[in-house]
């Protein structure tokens, strides 16, 4: 070959390269299975979404929201979920206004946040507050739920086809108009609806849910049913066999009466709805979709304790089989509730794990928690504009939470490439609990809340009761004797042999370190009274200016 001829052929071959590259760099984001685990995949890339979401209101004014924003960034989030408003973008019907929609890509765009929307449609915590007057003030056309005294709540009914496809349309709209705008892929993920269900009775009473309810369980749904016995949840799958395990029938037929039934017939006719908005939406642009569930721990009355019908585990079934454009279902944490239930509960095979809504006040511990052990493929506390009020002296690159995510986001290539693997575990140490054993690699850990060791002078006056002190930790194997470490602390860890072997294990070193683009570059060795003269690891947190993060290696004597 000559040499023009050659030089021409690599010409063609790197632009070649360089068009599947920015091919790939664009592509839409999507998730990819990885072992056990799902990844968002985002410009041609695994990504660990380290977020916040916004308040209710807070994107209803782009100049209220202005000054936010590099703030947000201050914070080490990558990305804000962040509300769109049916009300706002459709106020008269179709007729669209995305300003915005705009405003917040070109925001995001600026300080190089990636967004997730949240699309408060027909339903927002269960009430129809942010739909349009034109919605509201027509009650013939989009009717109501309708409790037992027959009175009409302020929630559409999921039974209406008006109501349903408006929602569709302005929902298609949002979308399509995203894909025109979006060039640069700021948006990477869409929430449906937000925390559905019913407030004040276990399903809709009225006359035409009544007449629904009466007719037999429609045929989707028994199919699956039929099709997946032995994954069914326990609760539904028992329900169904203690009514005779039927084919066909009305619901009380098929599930037996109480209202267990009422919630599944709700679950049933949420996921069609949703689904149906969804499917609309990805017709569009298939951005990944999630809902996201009020969480059902409290008491034990659906419609009471919980919003009935919306997407928790013991009625997911319903979602399954009646919302196959949903991507994931994932719980909304109150501050009361203890993440290790909540994300036991929602990380199950086949949804993938995503926690829009968590405390601010505790994230900076349960990411570690969350990713660690769960393999999290984000991470959201609710109200992060309210962390920035008053930041503190250090701004908001000093609040526990922001961290925590400039910890992780240092691990985020390693973490990215053990999850689904078994290589990684995380924990929540609290003060009053015993150690927690946890087995990993060829070590059993033995992880414990450090205390100190001089209890603090009991204060002049009694102080109020608030609850022990916690930390998060995470751990990726990264070797048959080897451990990257890192945590909110104070957390110590021990090891003892997992194998057979010599049953003592002994620290070779504790290497203080961080990560630069994916590549570890060690600080200070730790071998002296900061592992307890080799006993142990401790991890101290966000106290030190890079964070905490150390590689530990091992080896057993006899």
């Amino acid at each position: 070959m000559k040499m023009r001829d050659f030089l021409g052929f690599v010409a063609v071959l790197s632009l070649a390269a360089l068009a599947g590259c920015s091919r790939a760099n664009m592509s839409i984001p999507y998730l990819q299975k990885q072992g056990s685990a799902a990844h968002m995949v985002v410009d041609g890339k695994p990504f660990l979404m380290l977020a916040g979401e916004l308040h209710n209101s807070t994107t209803s004014s782009l100049d209220f929201v202005k000054a936010e924003w590099s703030q947000l960034a201050a914070m080490r989030l990558n990305t804000v979920l962040a509300p769109v408003y049916w009300e706002l973008i459709e106020p008269k019907e179709g007729q669209f206004d995305f300003a915005l929609v705009d405003g917040q890509i070109r925001a995001a765009q600026s300080n190089r946040l990636r967004l997730v929307f949240l699309w408060f449609g027909s339903w927002k915590n269960g009430t129809s507050s942010y739909v349009p007057v034109w919605v509201k003030t027509a009650q013939d056309r989009f009717p109501r739920v309708q409790n037992q005294d027959g009175k009409s709540l302020e929630l559409l009914s999921t039974l209406s086809a008006a109501s349903r496809d408006a929602d569709s349309r302005a929902f298609a709209a949002l979308m399509r108009h995203i894909k025109e705008v979006d060039s640069q892929r700021r948006v990477i993920m869409i929430q449906v609806e937000n925390e559905v269900g019913i407030v004040g009775d276990a399903r809709d009473r009225s006359e035409a849910a009544n007449k629904a309810f009466a007719e037999p369980v429609p045929k989707e749904l028994l199919d699956y049913m039929s099709g997946h016995k032995e994954t069914l949840h326990p609760q539904f799958r028992q329900a169904w066999e203690a009514a005779g395990s039927k084919t066909s029938g009305s619901w009380e037929e098929v599930f037996g009466k109480g209202p267990y039934t009422d919630e599944i017939f709700t679950a049933w006719n949420y996921a069609r709805y949703v689904g149906a908005v969804a499917a609309a939406g990805k017709a569009e642009y298939a951005l990944p979709m999630y809902v996201n569930a009020w969480c059902s721990f409290w008491g034990k009355s659906p419609g009471t304790n919980w919003n009935s019908g919306g997407p928790n585990p013991q009625v997911e079934d319903a979602w399954k089989a009646g919302a196959p454009a949903i991507d994931v279902r994932s719980p909304d944490m109150g501050g009361t509730l203890d993440i290790r239930d909540v994300v036991n509960w929602y990380h199950t095979p086949g949804n993938p794990l995503f926690i829009p809504e968590a405390s601010g006040a505790a994230g900076g511990n349960n990411v570690f928690y969350a990713v660690g052990q769960h393999d999290a493929m984000g991470f959201s506390p609710f109200g992060i504009d309210s962390l920035l009020v008053n930041p503190g002296p250090g701004g908001p690159a000093d609040l526990p939470l922001a961290r925590s995510y400039a910890i992780i986001e240092q691990l985020a290539p390693l973490i990215l490439e053990s999850q689904g693997k078994g290589k990684m575990a995380g924990v929540i140490a609290i003060a009053d609990e015993p150690p927690q054993k946890i087995a990993l690699g060829n070590y059993v850990l033995e992880v414990s809340y450090t205390r100190p060791r001089r209890p603090p002078a009991p204060p002049a006056t009694p102080a109020p009761s608030r609850p022990p002190d916690r930390a998060g930790a995470l751990f990726i194997a990264v070797g048959p004797d080897e451990y990257i470490t890192a945590g909110s602390g104070p957390v110590d860890v021990s090891f003892s042999p997992n194998t057979p072997g010599d049953p003592i294990a002994g620290i070779v070193s504790i290497d203080e370190g961080v990560f630069v683009e994916g590549r570890w570059v060690p600080g200070r060795r730790l071998n002296g009274d900061e592992n307890g003269q080799g006993r142990y690891v401790r991890l101290r947190g966000g106290t030190l200016p890079n964070g905490s993060i150390q590689r530990v290696k091992l080896y057993r004597y006899r």
